[in-house]
């Protein structure tokens, strides 16, 4: 935690968190409401009564905002959690077991690498449209989006596979999968944690990317459902700028602050990147002293 980038990313998640978990809590003591409709207040700017303004059917955005970031948490969550766990199962079981078993996870990722994951997403999240909620969507990104972390972790164990300790606990008799989950995957942690990250934020965008164009469950308050009918209402027409750009700021602080821990990681796991860093601070001091 003592890099910079790790504790604003760090800090913008925690925010954002915390939002999802008290937020809804602090607006129902508010008296806000994220599905009540009032035609009366339809398309109020912020004020005293509605910090973040309302929505054309007059719903409150800050209700929504924060509801909405519960559910575009929960799914990155639980999306990331399945596309991490499988490319690490894919991964690092293949490059570490060898011979059949790792043809055929390469096979089985290399399917699903060349497969238009996009269009697939699209496809399957239209055939399930408005059911099983978010648990549902999550469960859609997560089994489509695993197989590029997949390749990146065997990558990253066959360059581990020989070394000294592996050798030494093979000798020692650790079993197969001891030595994965003991010895390899405590040594993959930097990749595996900044994959994972990658993977929460990458299924927040999907989520709201589906939502966007209609194929998600925009029934359900989400970033990406208040970006779809900010659109379907054409809020930007009628300069209701308060209903889009609150969801499209909080995804894009999102994605900086998963940017900002994976830069910081990089960091810390790399020291090429560490003695980088240290030269040119030392640079900048000699300069500032010449300066002087």
């Amino acid at each position: 935690m003592r890099n910079g980038k790790v504790r604003a990313g760090v800090a913008v998640f925690a925010f954002f968190v915390l939002a999802a978990l008290v937020g809804p809590f602090v607006t129902d003591a508010m008296g806000l409401s994220p599905t009540a409709i009032d035609a009366a207040a339809s398309l109020q700017p912020p004020s005293a009564a509605h910090p973040l303004g309302t929505t054309m059917a007059g719903e409150d955005v800050l209700a929504q905002l924060v509801v909405g970031a519960r559910t575009s948490l929960l799914v990155g969550l639980v999306a990331g959690t399945i596309a991490t766990t499988l490319s690490v199962l894919a991964g690092v079981t293949g490059a570490y077991l060898g011979g059949k078993a790792d043809a055929l996870l390469t096979a089985f990722t290399n399917v699903f690498l060349v497969l238009p994951g996009l269009p697939l997403l699209i496809i399957i999240a239209s055939y399930v449209q408005g059911r099983g909620g978010w648990l549902l969507v999550a469960l859609i990104i997560g089994l489509t989006g695993w197989p590029w972390g997949a390749r990146q972790k065997r990558a990253q164990t066959l360059t581990l596979r020989r070394r000294d300790f592996v050798m030494a606990a093979e000798l020692a008799g650790e079993s197969r999968w001891r030595i994965i989950v003991f010895d390899l995957i405590p040594n993959l942690a930097p990749l595996i944690s900044t994959s994972l990250l990658g993977a929460v934020v990458a299924s927040v965008f999907a989520d709201a990317g589906l939502a966007f164009i209609g194929v998600g469950n925009i029934n359900i308050t989400s970033w990406g459902s208040m970006l779809y009918w900010s659109q379907q209402q054409q809020a930007l027409l009628q300069g209701a700028w308060w209903w889009f750009v609150p969801p499209g700021a909080c995804i894009a602080l999102l994605g900086t602050a998963a940017g900002l821990i994976n830069f910081g990681v990089d960091e810390i796991s790399n020291p090429r990147l560490r003695a980088a860093t240290r030269s040119v601070r030392r640079r900048v001091r000699k300069a500032a002293m010449a300066g002087e």
